[in-house]
């Protein structure tokens, strides 16, 4: 599938969600997934559909799924409207992690909400339980919070303010003189989301999956957890080398006792004969124990958009672009029926030339979420290029995906609504 989405600027709140993908894989240094998914037990549809398309240091993901070691993953949600279909896959990665065993956390980022789109706290805290809701009904266990209401995050998020300055900010996000100081402590807060896993379970790999317009949150925490490090650890070939950054003496000097036969200079310890992995634990555990975090950077992920139901973007802004998730089947049905597809201009032309079921937002929703079944995708995926299956037809066997969709999932998030903590 060929995506061609592109804008000059990648922002978290940009109102347009195109990115042109390839040129932000060699602005940001983001990778293709492709090569170390194979090192997964078994390969997600999210991955294997192309829907995931980079990530940053997910081999550290793979690997511990593979070794049944500890990891973290964590998303967050602003709750500036109503869930809907383009927040489901992400909500999909979180619960797909949890199932390998990641410990999972969910933000709820009232603040961001509240800073960025005005919105009250009391329709933050409304839409924010719908969110969850959500997540329960997907079959997410694991810790929930609203950023206005969790201190440790708070407290986290004033220590990480001080690893970063304004020029950072602007550099990153583009922020100017007329940003509020709101809008910048919003984005501290997102900080110690993504970082507040490690400080709330331990330090271990966190995975983080996002849209790639998230990205400038995922390089600034990267930042902000290796500032936190007292210690960088380096592989010199014929030993390894643990070098201070900000440590205080004592703990230099513990890292010279962990290891019989090291040499301790002057704000480093090099040790010959030693693994890279386990002086990096150790370093780790002597970083916490003379008050330091400790901090893995965060690994990411990141997955395409799906598009409106009319092309461009989904938004609860646009109401003809989605349908929610308990929005009465009668609006449902005008909203599939109504739907841009990649058919031809006439039937005449559908059955020779067949469709484009790449450009097709039928199609994609398809893909993204109501055929479950590769078999059954790649057959609508046949029949449209053959010319075999028209637009219309198409859209009323949708529909009917769709419906069976919503009515299971509604099902299960009403069964979930007691999960939704008060």
């Amino acid at each position: 599938m060929s995506v061609v989405v592109m804008h000059s600027e990648m922002s978290p709140w940009a109102n347009n969600h195109a990115v042109d993908i390839d040129r932000t894989f060699a602005d940001f240094g983001i990778e293709p997934i492709g090569p170390v998914a194979e090192r997964l037990p078994e390969i997600p549809p999210f991955i294997s559909r192309k829907i995931v398309v980079g990530h940053r240091d997910y081999g550290l993901i793979a690997d511990a799924i593979r070794n049944r070691t500890r990891f973290h993953v964590l998303t967050g949600f602003m709750p500036s409207g109503l869930p809907h279909l383009g927040h489901l896959m992400v909500m999909k990665e979180v619960v797909w992690h949890v199932e390998q065993g990641g410990c999972g956390y969910v933000a709820v980022a009232d603040r961001e909400a509240h800073a960025v789109r005005g919105i009250s706290w009391e329709k933050c805290r409304e839409y924010g339980k719908q969110y969850l809701q959500c997540l329960y009904a997907l079959g997410f266990s694991g810790k929930t919070y609203f950023q206005s209401r969790n201190e440790r995050v708070k407290d986290l998020a004033f220590e990480s303010s001080i690893k970063v300055n304004f020029s950072d900010l602007q550099a990153i996000y583009g922020f100017g003189q007329d940003t509020s100081l709101g809008h910048a402590m919003s984005v501290i807060t997102q900080v110690a989301d993504i970082l507040f896993p490690q400080l709330d379970a331990g330090p271990a790999p966190t995975i983080v999956p996002v849209g790639l317009d998230q990205d400038p949150h995922l390089r600034l925490t990267r930042d902000v957890a290796y500032k936190f490090r007292m210690f960088t650890v380096e592989d010199r070939g014929s030993h390894i080398s643990a070098r201070s950054k900000n440590a205080p003496e004592e703990a230099l000097a513990a890292v010279h006792r962990a290891f019989p036969g090291s040499k301790k200079y002057e704000g480093h310890v090099d040790i010959p004969g030693a693994e890279y992995d386990r002086v990096q634990e150790v370093v780790r555990a002597i970083e916490i124990g003379h008050g330091g975090f400790g901090f893995f950077p965060p690994s990411s992920t990141y997955h395409i958009f799906m598009p409106g139901l009319q092309g461009g973007k989904m938004s609860s802004s646009i109401p003809e672009s989605l349908f929610g998730f308990y929005e009465p089947d009668a609006a449902v049905k005008k909203k599939i029926m109504a739907a841009l597809t990649g058919g031809r201009m006439t039937l005449d032309e559908q059955r020779r030339l067949g469709g484009e079921p790449d450009r097709c937002p039928v199609f994609l929703l398809n893909l993204f979420h109501m055929a479950t079944d590769d078999a059954e995708l790649a057959e609508i995926r046949r029949r449209c290029v053959q010319g075999e299956l028209t637009c219309g037809q198409c859209k009323k066997e949708t529909l009917e995906r769709v419906r069976t969709f919503l009515r299971e999932f509604r099902e299960k998030m009403d069964e979930a609504e007691h999960l939704v903590e008060e």
